[in-house]
């Protein structure tokens, strides 16, 4: 599923014109990016948490010529499923 079908489906779930749902979801996806770009979390209960992590510098490896590289640290976006979601996938 793309975004434009999930638009349509969430516009025929609520009832709501189109364009209406595309503002909401594009206001969603800033508002979560400033919370995890703050170091805050956001738990949405039956759905699940997004956060941010940081990751070490590590050594890794060029696949084409097998040399060791340097990988620099940093801050990755991270979600973390929540139960209600699990268990209605699990099924």
């Amino acid at each position: 599923m793309n975004k434009t079908e999930f638009v349509k489906c969430v516009a025929t779930k609520t009832q709501q014109p189109m364009a209406q749902v595309d503002k909401t979801l594009a206001a969603m996806v800033e508002c979560i990016t400033k919370i995890i770009a703050k170091d805050d979390k956001l738990t949405i209960p039956g759905l699940g948490t997004f956060s941010m992590r940081k990751r070490a510098a590590r050594n890794g490896r060029n696949p084409q010529t097998g040399k060791t590289i340097k990988i620099a640290a940093k801050k990755v976006a991270h979600f973390s499923v929540g139960k209600a979601l699990k268990d209605a996938v699990d099924k």
